[in-house]
């Protein structure tokens, strides 16, 4: 595998790395750009062991949500802490760490309520498609394992960082327990976790809606017990159909369009809940629609900092292998292959080595 030429070199002062940066649709580059640098006493440098590339980056790189400047990519990440600011307290050199999407300083109402994805201190990560990586907020957002794990454990504790724990998030939104009927509509890498975060919190029956051969497979690994391939009407007819005309006690929406949610909505019995993290584009619910239906609705930025302990702690038991759905691997300067691949669905999820 080709090793990413490092940048770290001297520029009238400044220090550089290569990441990946997007300038317009279907414009990824590979590029030199300043290397991440402490700035607040509370910030992290971390030197990432994995990146990858999340389907939520597919929506800026179609251009559907356009960039209006030259913007580093890349918001999931894991890997050993180089350097800490003055204030950090829980985290040091020479741990390996993984960190949210979504900083948190752990501490605020939000947080301690478990929302740490609407901390009052939130920023969005930007910029992990890189060797190099700055963590506002260390303290509230990584969370330590307790040793560094083997290689092959990696892509698992990367999945962490949002896919396995927004998965996870759709079905505690959607209220899963033990016995209960689940529907899961999306079959990218969140749809697929969503199948082994629903199996994991107990459901009995799980039914994955996918198009997709190799995707039903992972997800048929991941524990769905039954596999849907129509969508829309036809779609919402099959799970009446599967469930004796009730519907599904609790649906997870993990793509974020009306379609997928209207027929989220409309595959769960009154009463049922829908858990919803795609992240919803030109989505308009019909409130009187709505209000007929009986079905609870709950969803947002996955609080993944709330689930990180117990996932690290599954991970690392060998309990779960969410480092499954990344079915391609390249080194960190073929990123822009990593995206088209993915967005031409010849890979579910691009794993990137720096």
């Amino acid at each position: 595998m080709p090793h990413v030429i490092e940048q770290r070199t001297r520029t009238v002062g400044v220090q550089t790395i290569q990441g990946a940066v997007l300038y317009g649709p279907r414009d990824i580059r590979f590029e030199e750009r300043e290397a991440p640098r402490i700035v607040e006493p509370t910030d992290a440098i971390l030197r990432l062991s994995a990146t990858c590339i999340c389907g939520s980056d597919l929506w800026p790189y179609r251009g559907i949500s356009p960039v209006a400047e030259p913007t580093p990519m890349g918001h999931e990440y894991c890997g050993i802490v180089e350097e800490v600011g003055k204030t950090v307290q829980l985290v040091r050199p020479g741990q390996f760490v993984i960190g949210s999407f979504a900083t948190s300083d752990n501490t605020c109402a939000h947080c301690r309520y478990g929302y740490q994805s609407s901390c009052v201190h939130r920023e969005f990560m930007t910029g992990a498609q890189a060797p190099l990586l700055r963590v506002p907020l260390a303290d509230g957002t990584l969370v330590a394992t307790r040793d560094v794990p083997p290689a092959d454990m990696v892509p698992s504790m990367l999945a962490l960082s949002d896919v396995m724990g927004t998965g996870w998030f759709a079905a505690v939104a959607a209220g899963v327990q033990p016995g209960k009927t689940v529907v899961v509509v999306g079959d990218g890498a969140v749809g697929l976790l969503g199948v082994l975060s629903a199996r994991q919190l107990g459901a009995e029956r799980v039914i994955a809606m996918s198009r997709h051969p190799a995707r039903q497979q992972l997800a048929r690994e991941f524990g769905a017990t039954d596999i849907v391939t129509e969508r829309g009407d036809e779609g919402v007819a099959r799970i009446k159909e599967l469930t004796k005309g009730v519907g599904a006690d609790a649906v997870l929406e993990c793509v974020g369009t009306q379609e997928s949610m209207r027929q989220a909505i409309r595959a769960t019995r009154p009463g049922g809940s829908v858990g919803y993290v795609g992240v919803p584009h030109d989505v308009v619910l019909n409130g009187e629609e709505l209000f007929f239906t009986h079905v609870r609705l709950h969803g947002g930025p996955a609080p993944v900092r709330r689930f990180l302990p117990d996932l690290i702690d599954l991970v690392w038991k060998g309990k779960i292998n969410p480092g499954k759905v990344f079915d391609l691997t390249l080194p960190l300067d073929q990123v822009a292959e990593g995206y088209r691949a993915m967005d031409e669905r010849r890979a579910i999820k691009t794993l990137l080595r720096p």
